[in-house]
């Protein structure tokens, strides 16, 4: 994020971490868009600031590699009016942003850098002799709970946009809780496992990308519908095998959700740059990246490191070689 754009439920980047000694974190609160709430809770949390910047950062990256091959790549430009719509790329952007969020401090506590909270503290797991071996578990139960916190998600009536993009911050969420795992160590004479210690870990982010990823490519198109067994409105999605007409199927908690069809992104408009000039795989992608306008051809020389040798004693020697590449780019 730029820090031009408003995302609905988190703050853009400012200033490095460390730019201010002592008090820093309050300015650093200061200087991002949060709502009044959110720099409340941000003064009273130092190193929350710092944490955020790295969510969005990690939100960003793994969109851009997850989308990296296809029409629409994550870049920043039309970011603001992407968001506004209900597009499937714009569930997207929730989850992964509320994923790395929910990572994010959960990693932090655990790395100590959060002074509210520390390494995680589920019964029955040995966490004291866990950190006496030098780990930490990943604080993921502190980290949801401040998270609905500091999002501040209330029930919404039958405004739909809001429904949907509160579900799809909630499945970001979920997609962390699934990938916590228990780790466990063993110490003992000879490797012998008469001691055991274990504690909580996150998946790597990368896992947690590909898995919102799969949920975007079988994104469920949803409407408002009445249910007056509940008295309020809900989200449902179409028909599915075994349910009534009468009665719309309603999208699973890790289903990603939208309102309204994307544009096809193959040309410059107010949500992105288009494909032109974008490089592509011949035999892989470049007929759907390039919307049919074809693709140009061009050779370039590149040079890499090759014939490494280990010196002694600490040290690797290289040399430079050459080699043609072959790259394909998609015309306008």
């Amino acid at each position: 994020l730029t820090g031009k754009e408003a995302l609905a439920h988190f703050p853009s980047l400012g200033p490095p971490a460390g730019s201010a000694p002592g008090k820093g974190h309050v300015k650093q609160c200061e200087l991002l868009q949060l709502s009044r709430k959110q720099k409340r809770l941000c003064r009273r949390e130092p190193g929350l600031a710092e944490t955020l910047r790295d969510a969005i950062r990690l939100g960003v990256l793994e969109c851009q590699f997850q989308f990296r091959s296809e029409r629409w790549n994550c870049s920043l430009e039309g970011r603001p009016s992407l968001l506004k719509r209900g597009f499937k790329e714009t569930a997207f952007l929730y989850a992964v942003s509320a994923a790395a969020l929910t990572h994010s401090l959960a990693r932090a506590c655990s790395a100590g850098r959060m002074e509210r909270c520390t390494c995680d503290d589920s019964p029955g797991l040995e966490n004291r002799k866990a950190w006496q071996w030098g780990v930490c578990g990943d604080n993921l139960k502190y980290s949801t709970k401040f998270l609905k916190k500091f999002l501040g998600q209330k029930r919404i009536g039958k405004d739909l946009r809001a429904k949907v993009d509160i579900h799809n911050t909630n499945v970001g969420i979920k997609a962390v809780k699934n990938g916590l795992k228990t780790t466990c160590k063993c110490h003992g004479v000879s490797g012998s496992c008469a001691v055991r210690t274990c504690w909580k870990q996150l998946s790597p982010f990368h896992e947690i990308g590909r898995l919102l990823k799969l949920r975007y490519d079988d994104a469920v198109k949803v409407f408002s519908t009445s249910n007056d067994a509940v008295g309020h409105s809900e989200l449902a999605g179409p028909h599915r095998h075994g349910h009534s007409p009468k009665h719309p199927a309603l999208p699973r908690p890790t289903d990603l959700v939208y309102v309204e069809d994307s544009p096809s992104f193959c040309r410059p408009s107010k949500y992105s740059l288009g494909t032109a000039g974008r490089t592509c795989s011949r035999e892989g992608n470049c007929d759907s990246m390039c919307c049919g306008r074809g693709y140009n051809t061009q050779s370039r020389l590149v040079t890499f490191s090759c014939h490494c040798q280990v010196q002694w004693c600490c040290y690797v020697e290289c040399q430079q070689c050459m080699q043609e590449e072959v790259v394909y780019s998609c015309k306008q």
